[in-house]
């Protein structure tokens, strides 16, 4: 139904993905932090034909190649959700910040809310939105391939952080357990950094956000 190449960009090691529709060949980029000849050769390998590019949100490590890769393939940038929108304008000064070259400026195509879908040939995405780690970070669900791209929310065996400005712990852990966890065990995420993991095992396992921890919430 989908086929998904996953590449660690950046110092950062940021995962970007590469899906693309089997039937179409309809492919999006999501999060695409940089390493912009790198994705291209990536894409030109897999023979997907490019339909738009992802945003989980507006982190300099997961959005800086946006515009140039839009730009490129002539194609729109959806999501993430509009309370990313003062990241994405700061991403010079943040790619300054890092010695990383100035990226090129845009704005998305479509912000994206809770309960969107996003279409990519004959599959669709649906949108979650997940504040916490950004007030604007958004998580992409396939339900019938049982995937989600999480970006920064989820990790195996960790969560992300809540401490830059406008990041929220308890909102993080909301999104986490009450949005994400409920979708089901058998779901597995492709987070923004380190490796796949179910929404399953982390309900067991994950020393933040695990049941145990939460049996007087429940």
């Amino acid at each position: 139904m989908i086929k998904i190449a996953i590449l660690p960009v950046t110092p950062f090691q940021q995962n970007c993905s590469l899906v693309w529709c089997e039937a179409t060949n309809q492919g999006a980029l999501v999060d695409p932090g940089g390493d912009v000849e790198r994705l291209k050769a990536a894409i030109a390998e897999t023979g997907m034909t490019v339909a738009k590019v992802m945003l989980t949100h507006g982190h300099v490590d997961h959005a800086s190649a946006a515009g140039a890769i839009a730009e490129h393939y002539g194609v729109a940038i959806e999501g993430p959700h509009e309370d990313d929108l003062y990241l994405i304008e700061g991403l010079p000064e943040s790619n300054r910040k890092y010695g990383f070259p100035v990226p090129k400026p845009f704005r998305p195509n479509r912000w994206l809310k809770d309960g969107d879908t996003v279409g990519l040939g004959e599959v669709s995405f649906d949108v979650v939105h997940c504040p916490g780690h950004t007030p604007g970070h958004v998580v992409f669900v396939h339900q019938d391939a049982k995937i989600a791209f999480v970006g920064d929310v989820l990790f195996r065996g960790s969560v992300g952080r809540s401490d830059f400005p406008r990041g929220n712990q308890e909102q993080l852990f909301h999104s986490i357990r009450k949005k994400l966890f409920p979708l089901g065990d058998d779901i597995s995420f492709v987070p923004g950094h380190g490796q796949t993991s179910t929404f399953g095992w982390e309900r067991k396992t994950n020393p933040f956000v695990c049941d145990m921890l939460f049996e007087d919430d429940e």
